[in-house]
């Protein structure tokens, strides 16, 4: 009888060893991804503040190449600009519109799994229409009118593209260092610049595309030199 006892709480024994060697296998992965995830968040925070003197080098070049364009038709894209955001902050929130557009980009890219997650983000899908659009009706279409309405409608659409954009990254879970807004956003802000730019010069002989890149490369390489100098040159 003693020697059935000894051998019930050995195997007891036993069994708890191996509930508990078990218990801190499941801990310990748990613990693995979690590291991971901020390791990885750190790169992208990292990144993030790297594309931030392209982001300003972007703006730039973007500002300085509009600018040789007709006054008039400047001002007739910043109307459409200036009108969304009053939209935007007095009236409603058009985010049934961002949304129509970003099931409208999934659809296109749903042969192509991975862009189905990223490129509703970096594609301002509205402003690439209205350039699509404007280009074949520019063909029969002789009129001011058409470029008007074309550079008041990109205007509003890419401004909407880029407040939801940056809402919709924002508003991420899991999001410590706030990562995922400062790569992510950044990365979407200069694409876009360098879509409108692309448009842009199609449209407008003043304005170039290869300066556009040029300064912008430029005025982020003066901006990497002048940080590094302060750093490690005296």
């Amino acid at each position: 009888m003693a020697k059935k006892e000894l051998l019930d709480s050995k195997l007891l024994k036993d069994v708890n060893l191996t509930k508990g060697s078990s218990g801190a296998s499941s801990v310990n992965p748990g613990k693995g991804p979690g590291l991971s995830g901020k390791s990885f968040g750190i790169i992208k925070f990292i990144l993030g503040i790297l594309f931030l003197p392209f982001v300003y080098s972007a703006c730039v070049a973007f500002l300085n190449e509009f600018a040789l364009v007709d006054k008039a038709l400047q001002w007739v894209f910043w109307s459409g600009v200036i009108c969304f955001l009053a939209v935007y902050l007095f009236i409603l929130e058009p985010v049934f519109v961002y949304n129509y557009g970003h099931k409208l980009v999934e659809t296109v890219f749903s042969f192509f799994k991975p862009m189905v997650n990223v490129a509703p983000f970096l594609l301002p899908v509205y402003a690439l229409l209205v350039f699509v659009v404007y280009g074949v009706l520019s063909i029969v279409v002789k009129s001011g009118w058409l470029i008007k309405y074309a550079l008041f409608l990109i205007g509003f659409s890419a401004i909407l593209h880029l407040v939801f954009s940056a809402k919709s990254i924002r508003t991420k879970k899991r999001d410590f260092l706030k990562e995922n807004y400062i790569f992510g956003f950044s990365f979407i802000l200069i694409l876009n610049l360098a879509l409108l730019a692309l448009g842009f010069s199609l449209i407008f002989k003043e304005f170039s595309f290869v300066n556009f890149c040029n300064i912008s490369f430029t005025t982020a390489h003066n901006i990497f030199y002048a940080v590094f100098k302060q750093l490690f040159l005296f």
